[in-house]
This record gives C-alpha cells, sequence and structure tokens, in this order.
C-alpha cells in the first residue's frame, strides 16, 4: 500500500539552493507547463476545421505545428495566461518557500 505524500515530506526532500532547482528553475517548469497546456488547446482549435485547407499538405501542417509551438512559448513567458504564476505558487507552498 502506498502512503499519501504531505508538504513536510516533500520539503525535507528539496533540492540544495545549488543542485540546478531552486526559483529560476520552478519558474522555467511552470513556463513550459504553460506553454504545453497552450499547445494543446492550439492542436484542438486546429481540428475544427471550417472549410477545405487550400494548402493542405504535411509540410504545412509541420510548420503550423512549429509555428503554434513558438507561439506558445511566446505566450507563456509573457506570463498572460496565469497557468505558470498558478503552478509556480501552489509549488512553493508545497516546497515550503515563500508564496
Amino acid at each position: 500500500m502506498t502512503t499519501p505524500i504531505s508538504s513536510s515530506s516533500l520539503s525535507a526532500t528539496a533540492p540544495a539552493p545549488g543542485a540546478g532547482g531552486g526559483d529560476a528553475g520552478l519558474r522555467k517548469a511552470a513556463e513550459a507547463f504553460e506553454a504545453v497546456i497552450l499547445r494543446q488547446m492550439m492542436a484542438s482549435m486546429r481540428q475544427a476545421k471550417l472549410g477545405e485547407d487550400v494548402f493542405g499538405s504535411s509540410a504545412t501542417e509541420n510548420f503550423r505545428e512549429m509555428a503554434d509551438a513558438r507561439t506558445a512559448d511566446s505566450i507563456a513567458a509573457m506570463r498572460q495566461f496565469g497557468i505558470a504564476d498558478m503552478v509556480d505558487r501552489q509549488f512553493r507552498g508545497l516546497a515550503g518557500g515563500k508564496p
């Protein structure tokens, strides 16, 4: 049987300040998570086709996916949606850091 993870056990296993984690690492991971959510949202929007694609080819589809990924990364870096901020706040609370 497994035991649930409590916030006290997480703070005891938090990485040392020089171990590659820290505030910048948490923020970067939160932004990456937000970018993944945005990519999925954009892919779902692209699936809703309103008409026939004039330039329909696999190459065009690949470039659209790359452009969507880049756009999602840029939006996440601008901190406009707030998903990364919420993830950042939640994990700071679990790690015993300042809110």
